[in-house]
Parts: C-alpha cells; sequence; structure tokens
C-alpha cells in the first residue's frame, strides 16, 4: 500500500497484528526514511556539538531545524542565495522546520495571537513583529525542507474552555492560509496540525476536518506541555483513528523512550525531541536500563563504555571513566550526545524491525521488563498499550 503526492511517497511495508502500529518506507526529496523515526532536533541548523557527517555516521535520515531562529539568523534572504537550508549546512539527507509558532508562545513575553497571525515583541531590539500563516510559509520555502508546518494557534496543554476550541478552528482556517500560500508543493511537503486541547470531540473534529484537504501527511501537536500522562495517550490515540492510514502521522515533541513505543504502537510514525541532545548537554546517557548520570563520581574509575551493545564510535573508544573526566568540557557533550542519538535512531529501527516481524507486542514487553525489571511499570503506559491489546506482565 503506498501513497503518492508530488515530493512524498509512504509505502506501508507492514502493520502489526495486534497493535496499530505500522512499518512504512517514507521517500522524501533527499532521503529514504524507515519509520517509525526519531528525528533529533538541530534548531539553528546544527545539533550542538556534532557535524552533519557523525549524524550521517549514525545513519540520521532525518533531522529537524527551526524556523524561527533560522528565520532571524541567517535569514531567509542569505538561505536562498546559499541555495537553501540542505547546501547551508552540507546536509543532503531530509529535514523538517517547524512553523515558528510554538517560540513565539513559548519563550517570547508579550505575545498576542489575532486572527492576522502571532505578534510579539522582538528579542533584538524590542520592536512589534507579526508572524503571519504567509511570512512563516515563505520563510519555509527559503528554508528549503522536505517537510514543512502549518503555522498552528498553539494553546498550551493546561488551557480549558472557549479558548481551546477558538484556536482549534483557527489553525483549520490558518492552514488553508498556508496552503494558499506554498509556493514549492513540487519540492516540500506542508503538513497541517491536529489541536483541540485535552477535549476529545475537539480532536475529533479537527482532524476529520484537516483530513478534507489535499495534503501529504499529518501532525498531531499540542500535546507534551505538561499535561498528564493519560490525558496525553488519549488524545494521541483519539488522533490517530481519525487520521487517514495511507498518509506519514507526526506526534510532535515526544522523545522519551517509553513514550516513543507506545506512541508508535498508538500509530504514530514520525516524533522529534531535544531530549537526547539536551540529556547529553547535562552528561547522562540514554541506556535500555534508564539514565546514566556520568557527572556522579561513581564512574570515576568504571572501565566499562556506557553500553557494551552499542555500536557507536563514543562506546566503541571511550569508557565511562573517561566521560566522567571531561563531562563538563565540549567534548563531554559531544561523546554524550553521539551516543544518545545513537539510542534513539536504533530503538525506532529496533521497532521497525519488530513490526516487520510482526513480533511488535514481544519487544514491547522485552523493553519494558528492561527499563523496569521490578515490573513497577507507570500507569499510564500499562493503559495505553491495554487499549491495543498489548498486556505488560503482572508485578
Amino acid at each position: 500500500m503506498s501513497q503518492r503526492s508530488p515530493a512524498l511517497s509512504l509505502k506501508i511495508l507492514a502493520e502489526c497484528s495486534t497493535t496499530k502500529a505500522r512499518a512504512c518506507q517514507l521517500v522524501l526529496p533527499h532521503s529514504v526514511v524507515q519509520t517509525p523515526v526519531f528525528m533529533p532536533v538541530g534548531t539553528q541548523g546544527t545539533l550542538k556539538g556534532l557535524l552533519p557527517e557523525q549524524l550521517k555516521d549514525l545513519d540520521c535520515q532525518i533531522m529537524l531545524s527551526n524556523t524561527y531562529h533560522l528565520g532571524h539568523r541567517p535569514g531567509p534572504e542569505l538561505l536562498e542565495k546559499a541555495g537553501g537550508l540542505h547546501k547551508f549546512m552540507n546536509w543532503d539527507r531530509s529535514l523538517l522546520t517547524d512553523s515558528g509558532g510554538f517560540q513565539m508562545v513559548s519563550l517570547l513575553k508579550l505575545a498576542e495571537i489575532t486572527e492576522e497571525g502571532v505578534k510579539f515583541q522582538s528579542p533584538h531590539d524590542g520592536s512589534e513583529m507579526m508572524l503571519t500563516p504567509e511570512h512563516s510559509i515563505e520563510i519555509q520555502n527559503s528554508i528549503g525542507a522536505d517537510i514543512i508546518m502549518q503555522l498552528d494557534d498553539v494553546v498550551h496543554s493546561c488551557v480549558t474552555g472557549p479558548r481551546v476550541e477558538e484556536a482549534m478552528y483557527r489553525t483549520i482556517r490558518w492552514l488553508d492560509r498556508c496552503i494558499k500560500a506554498h509556493k514549492r508543493p513540487h519540492d516540500q511537503n506542508l503538513f497541517p496540525i491536529v489541536q483541540g486541547g485535552l477535549y476529545p470531540e475537539l480532536r475529533k473534529k479537527c482532524a476529520e476536518e484537516l483530513t478534507k484537504r489535499d495534503v501529504p501527511g499529518f501532525a498531531i501537536g499540542g500535546l507534551s506541555g505538561g499535561e498528564s500522562k493519560d490525558d496525553f495517550w488519549r488524545m494521541v490515540t483519539i488522533s490517530t483513528d481519525v487520521l487517514p492510514r495511507q498518509k506519514p502521522r507526526y506526534l510532535m515533541g515526544v522523545g522519551f523512550g517509553v513514550d516513543l513505543v507506545v506512541c508508535a504502537a498508538l500509530g504514530c510514525d514520525m516524533f522529534d525531541c531535544v531530549y537526547p541532545t539536551r540529556t547529553a548537554r547535562f552528561g547522562s546517557a540514554l541506556t535500555p536500563t534508564g539514565l546514566l548520570n556520568l557527572s556522579k563520581k561513581t564512574f570515576s574509575k568504571d572501565y566499562q563504555p556506557i553500553d557494551k551493545d552499542c555500536k557507536c564510535s563514543t562506546c566503541a573508544s571511550y569508557t565511562r571513566a573517561y566521560i566522567h573526566m571531561v563531562v563538563n568540557e565540549t567534548v563531554g557533550c559531544s561523546l554524550l550526545t553521539v551516543h544518545n542519538v545513537a539510542y534513539q535512531l536504533n530503538l525506532m529501527r529496533q521497532v521497525h524491525q519488530s513490526i516487520v516481524d510482526d513480533k511488535f507486542p514481544e519487544f514491547i514487553r522485552d523493553f519494558f521488563l528492561c527499563l523496569y525489571p521490578q515490573k513497577n511499570f507507570p500507569s499510564w503506559a500499562v493503559d495505553a498499550l491495554k487499549s491495543v491489546n498489548v498486556h505488560l506482565p503482572d508485578t
């Protein structure tokens, strides 16, 4: 089963016989991406501490960059002169850019959302600026990412009441403006974003309305903002129930290993988060048994690799003791970032292969038992997996 648009082809290679998970091949202008996939976040056209060549060595097929930051520096004019962000950063694989709207709301004070767009004060000189759906698409057309996002009306997950419904309907209206403004549909894929807060009916309504538009894929937004995990997984599965089977589904801002595995079971194909790179900057390594905080003195004489089964260059060449010694140096951040990104990418490769082999439920149980050997599984994950017929071992 495949779905094609001018710049995207999705082939469903296998579907889990138990859950809603599927393994797909996503063909984009710059690379072929195996899903489910985790996409590292390179805000300013780079992952902090890594070269693009190192990402290629890890077989990263797609990464993110941030429209808001790139729109300020270097700016769309320079990016166009450079031939787009791919050439500017020497990256020949796929890119996804966000719309810029989330940063306007989350990072800046005095942001005001009107029907025209997001009005805010510039962090540089205090002048008043406006980001409209049209301007967001214009910047993203200059960046040249394979997948670009609509400007949506972002509401924090703690917000309730009429504002949530207002934002949901405005997001739909802004999508139509983004589609009209999009000048490069032949080589850039515009994804709309499902909003609706923590209201099931609004989520369903938004997803149903978005699917009426001729778009190559969909994103699920407005989550991972501090809401309860019980609310989180229910909004995810409601959204994937409505979104079409033959198009990719991107769950925005999700990066914890447990969340990736559970939400793949709920039918999501694409994920992104700063978690592995930010965790590295705080001196911690991701492993199948949980976080290792290598800044702790207990690791100062530990001559094992971070993870003996990991094939990354950090684990092949450096010990926990060495990383402990340099954990506050730039090189320590770089070594941990290589490992953490490798861990996330490999986790999703394992998920993909287990779906192809129709052994995903067994993979889920093994993953959780390794992470929680005492069987003290998070109750939300137990409930979410039960909803797709996977039962974790009894405590």
